[in-house]
């Protein structure tokens, strides 16, 4: 995969732009998808398809697939950790050693190293805190999801917007409560077909009929599964998955407010409904680890001034509370999560 260089939208045509900001979502899935798309666009099938492989190719797309939902198939967490500047390599290393952590990312505030912990329940999960404490040392703030406001990471980027859907109104929005303990009521099927696409769909004319080949299936029975899947949350979206960061989007903050509990929901919701923030859910509180805060806010941008200028609207107009910025300053880690790991044994 090469990344584009200088201004990669230069030599996308209206076509390509239409793919990149129409199908990161609503992908059709039919025996031949691509001919479905192609039809939309007014191309043929095989064009249609070698312009999502150019872009696949150039890191415009990450992959194409489904985007799974580790919360609600089994359990996951966000944590973090202060690792001291002397041992922050060696405690990077050690976190980044587990198969179920699969986002790790350095933060400007005192807890500095935040990661995603995804496993089949939740006393895997759990299990897996307790093996970092011993073998780093050091205490783990658990912060689970217990209720998404809203979470998506589709919108628009063939545009020069300062800050994620600069020129949208509102969202919709639904308050969603999460279980730490509830798992998918997945099939032997299901659990096959997570398997085989967590890395994406063959990017060919006939993507479905090849993932049925591979798990034993046809194609009637995976498109049904695939179907399911999605209408049981497991699935949230199949489409082109775009990289945000090559597209430049890559000033990104998490923001944490201290929220009176009694607020919660409506502010949480009404912060939801914002289009410039992309994800806004309710962790809990850790007061015996000086932790305060109970809503987690996201916003991405492409450009700094323009982020903080969005966070202190949110702050002014729609959550006036105690909050802090978290500006990720490193990657350590990012993959998808392990879904060998995640949907058990039949």
């Amino acid at each position: 995969m090469n990344a584009p260089r200088g201004d990669w939208r230069a030599d996308l045509d209206d076509v390509d732009a239409a793919l990149v900001d129409g199908y990161q979502s609503g992908f059709p899935v039919e025996p031949r998808p691509f001919r479905a798309v192609a039809a939309d666009l007014g191309i043929e099938e095989d064009e249609a398809l070698a312009r999502v492989k150019r872009l696949r190719e150039r890191g415009v797309f990450r992959r194409f697939g489904a985007v799974l939902n580790p919360p609600v198939i089994g359990s996951s967490t966000l944590a973090a950790v202060n690792a001291p500047d002397e041992r922050f390599e060696a405690v990077a290393e050690i976190i980044n050693g587990y198969r179920q952590v699969n986002h790790n990312y350095r933060r400007s505030h005192h807890w500095n190293m935040w990661f995603v912990v995804t496993a089949a329940s939740r006393e895997t999960r759990d299990a897996i805190l307790a093996d970092i404490e011993e073998r780093t040392g050091l205490d783990v703030l658990n912060l689970p999801m217990l209720t998404d406001y809203y979470i998506d990471l589709e919108f628009p980027v063939v545009n020069a917007d300062r800050f994620a859907r600069e020129s949208l109104d509102a969202t919709e929005v639904s308050a969603t409560r999460i279980s730490e303990s509830a798992t998918a009521d997945l099939s032997a099927l299901d659990r096959r077909l997570l398997l085989e696409i967590q890395d994406g769909f063959p990017l060919t004319r006939t993507p479905y009929a090849d993932v049925a080949a591979a798990v034993d299936a046809t194609t009637e029975e995976v498109v049904a599964a695939i179907e399911r899947l999605r209408e049981d949350g497991c699935i949230k979206r199949i489409g082109c998955i775009v990289n945000h960061v090559v597209t430049g989007f890559d000033a990104n903050c998490m923001v944490v407010w201290n929220v009176p509990d009694d607020e919660l929901d409506v502010r949480g919701e009404r912060a939801g409904r914002l289009p410039y923030v992309t994800l806004c859910y309710h962790r809990p509180r850790r007061p015996e680890q000086g932790w305060e805060y109970n809503l987690f806010t996201m916003i991405h941008g492409r450009e700094q001034d323009a982020v903080d200028e969005k966070i202190d609207e949110l702050a002014g107009e729609y959550l006036p509370f105690e909050h802090e910025r978290l500006y990720s300053t490193e990657t350590l880690k990012q993959t998808g999560a392990q879904y060998e790991e995640l949907v058990g044994e039949e």
